[in-house]
């Protein structure tokens, strides 16, 4: 019974287990950046902690945006995919990144130097890897106007593995429709030689017909 138990506890663990979500991490100095996934902030600190090497005990998780504590998976579930985390460990505390203006990509339609006023729109790019093994990295970009709107986007590229599997995947159907192509065409060309061939018997006999008439 009590293995019947663990086991049906396991089963219900694993269809109900919470979806994995990307996230990127970073250490205290910014200086190491990864990007982990996962569904509840125990897995979260546990892979945060392993791709940073650090203790996952008494690790936590700000934004490193503006060093928001993430403390509950219902907080968690409100932040979008591939929010930047700073993992602190005790003893350490959040601050702002120095010399972000000028390290983002920033377009504004003022040329007052310097900028008393408050920007119209700025558009960030992030290039980052999820996978060590991925061939290309992915590219966030996050555009925000006047302040109050934001725009994200997100651009994932694949593994070797699922490149493969695509190419393998259009190649196939290009196949296929050349394929098709070309039963289409044979069927095509046996359909007129054919009907020359008919066309010929049929006027052979319409010959040898006159001409008997023509004897008798």
């Amino acid at each position: 019974m009590e293995a019947t138990s663990s086991l049906i506890k396991s089963v219900s663990r694993r269809v109900w287990s919470v979806p994995q979500r990307p996230f990127r991490v970073c250490s205290h100095n910014r200086e190491l950046r990864k990007g982990v996934t996962g569904g509840t902030m125990q897995e979260l600190r546990e892979r945060a902690a392993h791709a940073l090497f650090l203790s996952a005990v008494s690790l936590s998780l700000v934004c490193e945006e503006d060093g928001t504590e993430v403390d509950s998976d219902e907080f968690l579930l409100t932040l979008p995919d591939n929010t930047v985390l700073m993992a602190l460990e005790p003893g350490q505390t959040w601050s702002p990144e120095p010399g972000s203006k000028q390290s983002r990509v920033t377009f504004s339609t003022t040329n007052i130097k310097p900028r008393t006023g408050r920007d119209i729109a700025r558009v960030t790019f992030d290039l980052y890897r999820l996978n060590p093994r991925d061939v290309f990295g992915s590219l966030s970009v996050k555009a925000t106007f006047q302040g109050l709107y934001s725009v994200s986007a997100d651009f994932r590229c694949l593994g070797p593995k699922k490149v493969l599997r695509e190419a393998l995947r259009v190649a196939s159907a290009m196949l296929q429709a050349v394929g098709h192509m070309l039963i289409t065409s044979a069927s095509i060309m046996r359909r007129i030689i054919e009907g020359s061939d008919s066309w010929h018997s049929t006027y052979d006999r319409g010959d040898s017909a006159q001409i008997t008439e023509y004897w008798e």
